[in-house]
C-alpha cells in the first residue's frame, strides 16, 4: 500500500457537507480536485492513490491552459521562452502551478481555499498571487478562481482547469455529452490552432453525443450561454442522471479531450473551462492583461441531478 503521508499530489483534503449527502477530495499539488460525489455517485473520475495526478487530471491551469507554440512568445519587441514542458509536441503546456504545491488559506467543513503565487522566472517575469476556492453546494460544488497582480507591470493571464468526469458506475462509453459550441479550433501537428470552423458531424455536441462514438481533443468557441448567463454542458446516463458542468462569464473556451490512457478506465472524458484558447501568450485571444494590483476573479461548478 501507498505511504498517504508521501503521495504524490501533496496532502489531501476531504470536504462534507452538513448532510453528508455531497463530499469532495481535494489535493495540495496542483489545487486538484480528485474526487466529488453526491449521495454516493461519483461525479469526478478516481484514480489510485500513490500516483501524480494522471494527464493533469484535476488540475488548475494557470497562467495559461492548454500549450504555447514552442514555448516562445513575444510582446513590445521582447521575446521570452518558457520552459518546455509537452516535448512529444515542443509546447509549453498547461501553465506554472501544475506540479506545484499550494497553502490552506481557510478551510472549513464544507469549503477549502487553496493560494499559490506565481513567481517571475523563465519566459513568465512576471508575479501572480492565486487562490481557488471549493465549496460544496447543495448539489454539487462551486469553484471561483482570484488572480491578483502583485507585479509591478501588466501582466498576461488566463485560467484553466483539467477535470476529469465520470457518472458512477455507468461506463463513460454510455454517456451522452451535450455541449452548446458552434465552433471549434483546427489544431496542428502541435496541439496549436490554425484555424476556427463550423462543428462538424463528428464534433458537434449540441444535440448530445454517446462518447463511446466520438474521437475528441477540441476547443470548442462560440459558445452559447444560458438566459441566466451561464455556460452549461451535461453529462447524461441511459437511466436520465446528468451530471452538468456549468461556466460563469469570461470562461468563454471549453477543451473536450477523451482518453483510453486514463488509469482504470476504458475511456475517460475532460471537460476543461478555459478562460482563453490555446496558445494565447501568442494570438491574445481570451488573454487578460491584469494592471499592477489588479484582481480578476471566474468561477465554474459542478451539479448533478439524479
Amino acid at each position: 500500500m501507498p505511504d498517504i503521508r508521501h503521495d504524490p499530489t501533496g496532502e489531501q483534503f476531504h470536504l462534507s457537507s452538513a448532510d453528508g449527502r455531497v463530499t469532495a477530495h481535494l489535493t495540495q499539488v496542483g489545487a486538484t480536485i480528485r474526487g466529488l460525489t453526491v449521495d454516493g455517485v461519483d461525479l469526478i473520475a478516481p484514480y489510485p492513490q500513490g500516483m501524480p495526478a494522471p494527464a493533469a487530471s484535476g488540475t488548475v491551469l494557470v497562467p495559461w491552459p492548454n500549450r504555447v507554440r514552442d514555448g516562445k512568445w513575444s510582446h513590445n519587441g521582447t521575446t521570452y521562452q518558457l520552459w518546455i514542458t509537452d516535448p512529444s509536441v515542443g509546447g509549453a503546456s498547461h501553465g506554472l502551478l501544475r506540479f506545484m504545491p499550494y497553502t490552506v488559506a481557510e478551510q472549513s467543513g464544507d469549503r477549502l481555499t487553496l493560494a499559490a503565487t506565481v513567481f517571475p522566472q523563465s519566459g513568465y517575469p512576471f508575479q501572480l498571487d492565486t487562490t481557488v476556492t471549493y465549496a460544496l453546494t447543495a448539489d454539487g460544488i462551486e469553484v471561483t478562481h482570484i488572480i491578483e497582480n502583485v507585479g509591478t507591470d501588466a501582466a498576461p493571464a488566463a485560467l484553466g482547469t483539467h477535470p476529469y468526469f465520470t457518472l458512477g458506475d455507468v461506463p463513460t462509453a454510455d454517456l451522452v455529452l451535450t455541449s452548446p459550441g458552434a465552433k471549434m479550433l483546427v489544431l496542428d501537428d502541435a496541439l496549436i490552432p490554425i484555424d476556427e470552423v463550423p462543428v462538424d458531424a463528428a464534433s458537434d455536441l449540441r444535440s448530445g453525443a454517446r462518447l463511446g462514438d466520438v474521437s475528441l481533443n477540441t476547443c470548442y468557441t462560440d459558445i452559447a450561454r444560458d438566459a441566466d448567463g451561464m455556460m452549461r454542458h451535461r453529462l447524461s446516463a441511459p437511466d436520465g442522471r446528468t451530471v452538468t458542468i456549468w461556466q460563469g462569464p469570461e470562461l468563454d473556451y471549453v477543451q473536450v479531450y477523451t482518453t483510453d490512457r486514463y488509469p482504470n478506465r476504458e475511456l475517460a472524458v475532460a471537460i476543461e473551462p478555459m478562460s482563453a484558447v490555446p496558445d494565447a501568450l501568442n494570438s491574445g485571444r481570451g488573454l487578460r492583461w491584469l494592471a499592477p494590483g489588479e484582481t480578476w476573479t471566474v468561477s465554474w461548478g459542478v451539479s448533478y441531478s439524479g
